[in-house]
């Protein structure tokens, strides 16, 4: 029987226009020459790759759905949705998400899919819009959730609230938070340091909800200078098409150059 879970990222839809506009007028009379702010252009192009990443997700959603679904069916377990489970479900996803982070950074068919979240220059509210239109790539992460007897429907719920979560953190307007809060959660402090492209904060700081993870597993690195943000080589475009396939044409122009088999594999 499917679990009754409410789609948070919809309900959630009111809370993120409101804090956008507040983050808009907040840059209009209290400006920060230090910091990015607004660029009509750049948000544009973040609402509309989030806009673009609502229907294609539909699209990979039919293939997701069939794997994590006979997944579930062929495994013995199931882990019932009750009042104390579902927290543990968030940790569990929140933990599957920190190493799909992770692998989405070093691994670069899986970097030219997440790429496409970090090619702003700007940091704001509108950034965390900015999703990428080949989100293929994530499921096979959470396989494991679904082996231990997750709902698939459970899985999409913890998901969607841990995207939900990050919405707040993609802002230079809120600084460092209390010292228990900065330990244990990911912050925008935080994710400013990830967004980042100098080299000293280059691939670090991959939690969803917490960072916790980061400490644990050697990623995390905190706050200390203002943040370079965007890419290490900036793609110049505004195109939306040109956003979501860039790396990938990128992959392929080096395929093309590569003199061996070797070259082409990586190696």
């Amino acid at each position: 029987m499917e679990p009754n879970l409410p789609d948070v990222v919809l309900w959630s839809i009111p809370a993120f226009v409101l804090l956008t506009v507040v983050e808009m007028v907040s840059y209009r009379f209290h400006p920060d020459e230090e910091k990015e702010g607004y660029e009509g252009r750049d948000a544009a192009t973040s609402v509309g790759m989030g806009l673009g990443s609502l229907v294609f997700d539909l699209v990979w959603k039919i293939p997701i759905v069939a794997i994590y679904t006979a997944v579930y069916e062929l495994t013995p377990l199931r882990i019932p949705v009750l009042w104390w489970t579902v927290p543990l479900m968030l940790l569990g996803q929140d933990f599957f998400y920190y190493w799909s982070h992770r692998g989405h950074h070093v691994i670069r068919i899986l970097w030219a899919c997440h790429v496409v979240h970090h090619s702003s220059r700007n940091f704001n509210l509108t950034t965390a819009l900015r999703q990428p239109w080949t989100s293929l790539t994530v499921w096979p992460f959470y396989v494991p959730l679904i082996a231990l007897g997750v709902h698939p429907a459970a899985l999409a719920f913890c998901s969607s609230a841990n995207l939900v979560y990050q919405f707040w953190v993609h802002t230079e307007r809120i600084d460092k938070l209390p010292r228990p809060f900065e330990y244990v959660l990911n912050t925008p402090s935080h994710h400013r340091v990830h967004h980042a492209s100098q080299g000293g904060y280059l691939d670090r700081n991959f939690g969803g909800i917490l960072i916790l993870w980061d400490r644990c597993f050697g990623s995390f690195t905190p706050e200390t200078e203002r943040p370079v943000f965007g890419l290490t080589k900036n793609i110049g475009t505004f195109n939306p098409l040109r956003v979501a396939t860039h790396e990938y044409a990128a992959i392929v122009r080096d395929v093309r150059a590569a003199r061996s088999w070797g070259e082409r594999a990586g190696r």
